[in-house]
């Protein structure tokens, strides 16, 4: 079980992310699993010897806001997680429209 993890609603996460930014974290990592039907998107932040995790639950079809404006290198994370899992994202920054992978299969873990 991951240590400091936090689950929120996935309207929350904007307000959140600005909390941590604000508390002087930088992302470490987004990743994203599908469970079931659901898909989890945990984001990992670190500040010194600090980690905190902030993990959201969706279902297929939700959209989810970009956390670019507020972590810039979030960008390839989510266009990692929109091309794999078919995640959508919304107002990514530098969104390469499904072009980040070149994969056999489109949305290989959707």
């Amino acid at each position: 079980m991951l240590q400091n993890l936090e689950e929120i609603e996935h309207i929350e996460l904007l307000n959140k992310m600005k909390e941590i930014s604000v508390a002087g974290y930088h992302i470490m990592q987004i990743c994203a699993t599908k469970i079931g039907e659901d898909y989890e998107v945990l984001y990992t932040f670190g500040k010194a010897d600090d980690m905190r995790n902030v993990k959201i639950t969706i279902s297929p079809g939700v959209h989810i806001p970009s956390v670019t404006d507020i972590f810039e290198a979030a960008y390839l994370y989510e266009n990692e997680i929109h091309d794999l899992f078919g995640i959508e994202i919304d107002g990514i920054n530098h969104d390469y429209k499904g072009g980040l992978y070149r994969t056999s299969e489109e949305k290989p873990f959707a």
